[in-house]
């Protein structure tokens, strides 16, 4: 007997680690997750050359807005999520529950169905000078998201600074797989 891989859906909003989309799901894949990828509308814009791969490495369709009411899903339920790289206007989007666009509404709507989730901001120390920053991830961690923020998760870098290369990509997925193992999800 088989039992079907759990679903991964792979949130990505419009931050330099972004364009790692690709080997970051193979890396998921390895682990055993059939990954859905989402990302926000400028995020598309950005993989729009990309797009074609990204939909056969997945097998589904790559997906940036709602469908329209009565359209069936072209995606598996989802076993856990995974927002990242998670954008400072991603994050308090979220928390603020402003469902603007098809990833935020998704995440927003996942805390009320308690699909096991994990995000990891990518910003600069400018950002999150912002107060409503903290506040966001606060909010997040307090209705039960695993944030990878700080000590253990991203460090903010100065702005202009970008490190993509350094964006802790395992640090998600590790934390994608333990929050699968995990008796409550």
């Amino acid at each position: 007997m088989t039992t079907a891989a759990p679903v991964l859906y792979l949130f990505g909003s419009a931050a330099p680690p972004v364009f790692d989309a690709a080997p970051v799901i193979q890396d998921a894949q390895a682990r055993g997750f059939d990954v859905c990828l989402g990302l926000t509308p400028t995020a598309a814009r950005w993989l729009r050359p990309q797009l074609a791969e990204l939909e056969r490495l997945t097998g589904h369709p790559v997906r940036s807005e709602y469908k329209i009411p009565g359209e069936p899903d072209v995606w598996p339920k989802a076993d856990v999520i995974a927002v990242a790289p998670a954008t400072f206007n991603t994050v308090n989007a979220w928390a603020l529950g402003m469902t603007h666009d098809f990833v935020v509404g998704v995440v927003a709507e996942g805390i009320g169905k308690q699909i096991p989730m994990v995000t990891m901001p990518c910003v600069n120390a400018a950002y999150v000078q912002h107060r409503q920053f903290e506040r966001s991830v606060g909010e997040l961690r307090a209705m039960g998201v695993r944030v990878l923020y700080g000590e253990g998760g991203f460090q903010p870098n100065q702005p202009g600074q970008s490190k993509p290369n350094e964006y802790p990509w395992h640090l998600v997925l590790d934390a994608a797989q333990e929050i699968m193992r995990s008796p409550n999800g």
